[in-house]
């Protein structure tokens, strides 16, 4: 039975995550004193006493949840992966975890990311909202014959689909989901439309960061958000992982491609238990029996 770690992305963090790593191991706590420090601002102190609106800022949240998984790894004596994969930002912390790229270099990329991101978000009003009860072919069909940007961003499980893009666009969307028969198809808090085309100012500087940080060749195979297949070339790991800025996350199809290459148990790394849910029911619809664990 082969291990899958998978990692969490934004919209897992809450008040106090990461506390305990940090009082209880001096080595974690000194990696997060170096977190400070890169970041120029002791992000530990909102992590472990922040409220919920202070971690939902994108500057905040992203390294907060990257922080939080990759202690978690390095933690861990039993952390020996067979395959890796991360929800969105959680891809980072895979490939962090899976030595592709030094924590400090992933760190610096992940701060920027944030940023980035949130200067799109400024610039250009997106929501994103979830579609449940209906299929992929359908939510894909109505995203394309709706005015403005919208698209499928987050394939999460079968028969849960997220939608990103303008504000309109979403919302005209989330109507005709409901009219053409889903359960619900209910707006997100977040601050912006993340995995569509809104985010393309975010592109260049980005690119060029990830271009200009060594990878190298991970410890074991990374299923990425925008194949959804097992990569370890450095080069391609690159370009996927800019390419995932603008492109939706493939988790079903990451999920089931990890099963069908033998994974038997999936260890979640980080705030939260969401991708144990999504895990369990991409799993039970193939009915296939799997192990499901999650450490915070």
């Amino acid at each position: 039975m082969k291990n899958a770690y998978i990692f969490p992305g934004q919209g897992s963090q809450f008040p106090g995550m990461a506390r305990n790593l940090y009082l209880n191991d001096n080595g974690i706590k000194d990696l997060f004193e170096k977190a400070n420090d890169i970041l120029g601002f002791r992000i530990t102190d909102i992590m472990f006493n922040g409220s919920d609106e202070d971690l939902k800022a994108t500057r905040v949240t992203q390294p907060a949840i990257f922080l939080h998984s990759y202690a978690l790894a390095k933690s861990d004596p039993d952390f020996k992966p067979d395959m890796v994969a991360g929800h969105s930002l959680g891809e980072f912390s895979a490939l962090a975890a899976a030595g592709v790229m030094d924590f400090e270099d992933a760190l610096r990329l992940v701060a920027l990311r944030a940023s980035e991101m949130q200067k799109c978000c400024e610039a250009v009003p997106g929501t994103m909202a979830a579609v449940i009860g209906l299929p992929t072919e359908k939510v894909e069909e109505i995203c394309a014959g709706c005015e403005g940007t919208v698209i499928a961003a987050n394939y999460n499980c079968d028969g849960q689909v997220v939608i990103s893009g303008e504000v309109e666009a979403v919302k005209t969307a989330c109507e005709a989901m409901k009219a053409a028969g889903a359960k619900r198809a209910l707006p997100l808090a977040v601050s912006g439309a993340f995995h569509s085309p809104l985010m393309e100012p975010a592109r260049a500087a980005l690119g060029k960061a990830i271009e200009d940080t060594q990878f190298k060749t991970p410890y074991c195979p990374i299923y990425q958000n925008v194949s959804a297949k097992a990569e370890s070339d450095p080069q391609t790991i690159k370009a996927n992982l800019l390419a995932q800025l603008t492109s939706p996350v493939r988790w079903t199809q990451s999920v089931k491609e990890m099963l069908a290459d033998g994974a038997g148990r999936f260890i979640e790394l980080g705030p939260g238990n969401v991708l144990q849910g999504l895990v369990k029911r991409i799993a039970g619809a193939q009915g296939t029996e799997v192990v499901i664990e999650g450490r915070q």
